[in-house]
């Protein structure tokens, strides 16, 4: 199984960063580069513990759907999302966020296995540039204004 390991510091408190990435609004906003849509489940707010989601888009000129589900959920600290359905045969992504001096240091275990060269030499650095993307906008929203993301008032 391939693995990608990311940290990102957020100048933000971890309720923050945490509710922002479970945000599906937040979601669509880092995937517009592939028409990415939220099609069953819970296709708004914040998702929970049990909540899914079915996500359409395309990918290398593929319209494909995934379908995840929020597995594990300890508020602030971790959250485990895992592939329920989808064009891989394996998925699991794992989301903890550290308070650290000035904010959270959010970090992404993402785990993933269709082949094992393909997984190595094409969706290992895809999916890098992917979380990437995703990384900084919830870093720019945490640290600015979130308000069109649903997260809680408590938190702006």
């Amino acid at each position: 199984m391939a693995l990608i390991e990311l940290e990102t510091f957020i100048a933000a408190p971890p309720e923050r960063c945490f509710d922002l990435s479970l945000s599906v609004e937040l979601h669509l906003d880092s995937t517009a580069a592939t028409r990415e849509r939220a099609i069953a489940g819970k296709t708004s707010g914040v998702l929970a513990l049990g909540d899914w989601v079915t996500w359409k888009a395309w990918h290398f000129g593929l319209p494909l759907r995934l379908s995840v589900q929020i597995t594990q959920h300890d508020r602030p600290g971790s959250f485990r999302d895992e592939m329920i359905r989808g064009p891989l045969r394996r998925l699991r992504h794992d989301h903890r966020f550290e308070e650290v001096d000035g904010g959270t240091l959010m970090i992404d275990r993402f785990q993933f296995a269709v082949l094992p060269l393909l997984d190595s030499l094409v969706l290992t650095p895809y999916f890098t540039k992917f979380l990437v993307g995703r990384n900084a906008l919830i870093k720019r929203a945490a640290e600015g204004d979130a308000s069109r993301y649903n997260v809680g008032d408590s938190l702006m």
